[in-house]
């Protein structure tokens, strides 16, 4: 059987300031917050189970004047410094952090990388679009080059795009196409997450449709066609009424879920139990589960130093997650 991976994560939301406006985000706030080190606490100590902590706030959230001050109180100079005492708290508490930080410079990724088991950015599109018109870190170029330097520093790379953002088919070939460019020099994207646009109520695209189930199975269909053969395609399970045609078009991957915290980008769309995704498998699939860097890169020891010993613990001979 073809196996299907997952992880066991703690969503940890960081700060909901964002220099980005796009059309569609439910997420950023004009009134952003950030937690601090006790709130970051308290979410590791929930999650026993969970092997990666998940990183995910807006980019470059220092543009606000308000968290500039909130992090002077807390005694960060700035939001990157902030961000890299999180990363060492969460691996000193036994955690693998997986870093979405938004776009960032090559020496931002260096200094994150010994911290992190792997990061992640979506590509989203590689074409200009109007829900990005406000949003300068969604300049396709400039993400692009995100990418590119986590290769040249062969840190173990999530990407994807969302689909149904005002893109057309072709435009999600291109981006798809873009994206297998990029690994076939570097050799450092992990997967790529074939992601449906979900309508936000208070957003501008509140009543821009979704895709269709048939556009997703087809998108997913072209990414695993185009794709390099290790490059794994993920679908959000927690967006699909059902994965089983998703994992019969080529998807193979799940992604994280959480037995304690939610998707916070999708609040409205709780993570399915196991019990739900094995029944959705219908007995053609293997379900198992991996750490937040995926087996073949665990191999190659791509791994950021600080975390050697937390992972080492963790992965099985295989590099997936041990069972004990």
């Amino acid at each position: 059987m073809d196996v299907v991976t997952y992880s066991r994560n703690v969503f940890i939301p960081l700060t909901n300031a964002c220099r980005n406006k796009c059309y569609y985000c439910g997420f950023r706030s004009s009134n952003p917050k950030i937690m601090n080190m006790e709130e970051v606490e308290v979410l590791l100590r929930k999650a026993k189970n969970a092997s990666e902590a998940l990183l995910t706030f807006g980019e470059k959230p220092d543009v606000h004047r308000s968290i500039r001050k909130k992090l002077e109180e807390m005694g960060y100079p700035s939001f990157m410094d902030y961000l890299l005492e999180v990363c060492k708290f969460a691996v000193s508490m036994g955690f693998l952090p997986h870093t979405n930080a938004g776009v960032l410079s090559k020496s931002e990724l260096k200094a994150l990388k010994p911290y992190n088991a792997s990061m992640g950015l979506m590509l989203e599109q590689a074409v200009e679009l109007e829900c990005h018109a406000e949003s300068p870190g969604k300049k396709p170029e400039v993400r692009i080059k995100t990418i590119r330097n986590a290769g040249k520093l062969q840190i173990p790379f999530t990407t994807g795009i969302l689909v149904g953002i005002g893109e057309k088919m072709e435009d999600r070939i291109y981006s798809l196409e873009v994206i297998a460019d990029i690994h076939e020099n570097y050799g450092h994207i992990q997967e790529v997450i074939v992601q449906n646009f979900i309508p936000k109520k208070g957003t501008r695209m509140e009543n821009h449709p979704p895709p269709s189930h048939q556009e997703m199975l087809e998108t997913v269909k072209a990414a695993r066609r185009i794709l390099p053969k290790d490059v794994t395609v993920q679908i959000p399970p927690n967006l699909v009424d059902d994965i089983y045609p998703f994992l019969k078009a080529g998807a193979r991957d799940i992604g994280g879920i959480s037995d304690v915290t939610p998707d916070f980008i999708n609040p409205e769309h709780p993570w399915p139990r196991l019990e739900k995704i094995e029944t959705c498998l219908r007995g053609e699939f293997k379900l198992r589960e991996r750490l937040p860097i995926y087996p073949k890169y665990v191999k190659l020891g791509w791994y950021g130093e600080r975390v050697k010993d937390v992972l080492l613990r963790l992965s099985d001979e295989e590099g997936y997650r041990c069972k004990s």
